[in-house]
């Protein structure tokens, strides 16, 4: 009698009451799978992966993180984002770099000192400002965009923070300009008044006469977006950069668990009575 075919007058056991046998696609009848530790009663599928804590992953696991593609839409919105974001950049540096102090004279606006410092605190605080922001860029990529991590991610953040660098260049060196410009008209000569900061070690050209190309420490936050990106790519654990599930192995309930051998006596115990 073959286990497909059950003998009509063997007893049933309890057992197999409980459980009954499934028939299979192309063979004998398949056992239903016991319900025990790592799969929940009623389930008779393959282990998923539903989270921390959940089937197939322990609690604490990493939840694995399926890639995902680049849109263009989604690359223009983070690019404008990344550029907005020198707004609070540029209003930040002028805000802490100091003006410079000129006097008004027959000829223009002269310089109160003879070497000004300030114009170099102008430019030190610009950069400081923008290799902290390129971190920070570099840090939000990675951990709020788990999904991009990759060569397109870091362009996204290089493009993004060289364009916020060129908008808070531009705005900084604009808060007070018009102040200034009708103090060089209207004010008396002898009147003292500040310069609104501007950079001399960065601004943009222009590459035969049509693309503008950023140069100076302008492209420092570009720089620290790069040098930090790749430092968290160089140090992630795993290969595609992005989380992946652990190897979880599954042990069904009321599976014998293998008895240890016994130790070997010590060279100095003593041995045990013979009778």
């Amino acid at each position: 009698m073959s286990p497909a075919s059950p003998d009509p007058d063997r007893p049933v056991d309890p057992a197999d009451a409980a459980h009954p046998p499934h028939p299979g696609a192309d063979g004998p009848a398949v056992a239903a799978p016991p319900t025990g530790v790592g799969l929940p009663a009623g389930a008779g599928g393959p282990i998923g992966v539903d989270g921390p804590g959940g089937v197939g992953l322990p609690a604490g696991a990493d939840v694995p993180v399926a890639p995902a593609r680049w849109a263009p839409g989604r690359m223009v919105a983070a690019l404008g984002l990344l550029t907005l974001l020198g707004v609070p950049l540029g209003l930040l540096w002028a805000a802490l770099a100091p003006g410079t102090p000129v006097i008004k004279s027959a000829d223009g606006a002269v310089y109160a000192e003879a070497q000004p410092e300030q114009p170099i605190a102008a430019d030190g605080w610009f950069s400081l400002l923008g290799l902290g922001f390129g971190i920070l860029v570099a840090l939000g990529l990675w951990f709020l965009l788990r999904r991009h991590r990759g060569p397109l991610g870091l362009l996204v953040g290089v493009l993004g923070s060289l364009g916020a660098a060129v908008v808070a260049w531009q705005l900084g060196r604009r808060i007070g300009l018009a102040e200034f410009q009708r103090l060089l008209v209207e004010a008396p000569v002898g009147r003292h008044f500040d310069k609104p900061v501007d950079l001399r070690a960065g601004g943009v050209d222009q590459v035969l006469g049509v693309l503008p190309v950023p140069h100076g420490n302008l492209l420092l936050p570009a720089f620290a977006v790069a040098v930090t990106y790749t430092l968290l790519a160089g140090w992630s654990r795993w290969p595609s950069l992005r989380p992946e599930p652990e190897q979880v192995s599954w042990v069904p309930a009321g599976t014998p668990v293998p008895a240890t051998a016994p130790e070997p006596p010590a060279p100095d115990a003593a041995e045990p009575p013979r009778g």
